[in-house]
């Protein structure tokens, strides 16, 4: 920790700023300090798809540090963020030297190919509600332990691959029987276990 320390530099970025974009070099590691970071791509009609929410203690930017190509995806602060950066030239002569360190990372590529596996499995055999109670339920495990997660209704139907309209119908719908609350700028879970019951709803054929 004390010899990255001294190669680590602290970056601010406000919420909706581009940390970085498809196709730029990639020069760094980046972890979270504080806020939350959307990573997402862009189809050719300018539809995103998020891949992907890093918070408080994760990092992002991996990929393009160990293979040197340039980034596959974009990231954007979701909130008020503040990021140490750690660049590639800095990084790689540690983790050459720290093989334990090397594992981890291929510990987190393995986490993050299987949550993009889910995420398309749930797209092709899941319909909305399912996806859309598995996508909070995961949320707000990983954000907080409140139940409330700072999330905007348009990101979340680019989580779940849904039309806003189709998105912000289920949730007022769920929002009327007391199951969440929707709220500025985000949405609080009350009734947990009625989406885990939803989220537990088989494939559809």
């Amino acid at each position: 920790i004390e010899r990255l320390g001294s190669c680590m530099k602290r970056r601010t970025v406000a919420r909706g700023g581009i940390i970085f974009a498809q196709g730029d070099v990639g020069t760094g590691l980046m972890g979270v300090l504080a806020g939350s970071v959307k990573i997402s791509v862009a189809s050719a009609k300018g539809r995103n798809i998020v891949l992907n929410i890093i918070h408080a203690g994760g990092v992002f930017g991996e990929m393009s540090l160990l293979d040197g190509h340039p980034r596959p995806t974009d990231a954007t602060a979701m909130s008020d963020c503040e990021l140490v950066v750690i660049e590639h030239q800095d990084f790689m002569p540690f983790l050459r030297s720290e093989p334990d360190l090397g594992l981890q990372f291929i510990e987190i590529l393995c986490a993050r190919l299987r949550r993009t596996s889910e995420q398309v499995e749930d797209g092709t055999f899941l319909d909305l509600p399912t996806r859309l109670a598995r996508m909070l339920l995961r949320l707000t495990a990983a954000s907080a332990p409140t139940g409330k997660v700072a999330i905007t209704q348009h990101e979340i139907s680019q989580i779940i691959g849904q039309s806003r309209e189709s998105t912000n119908k289920q949730l007022r719908a769920w929002a009327k029987q007391g199951w969440i609350r929707l709220e500025r700028g985000g949405v609080s879970v009350l009734r947990s276990e009625k989406l885990v019951a939803v989220a537990k709803a088989r494939r559809t054929s």
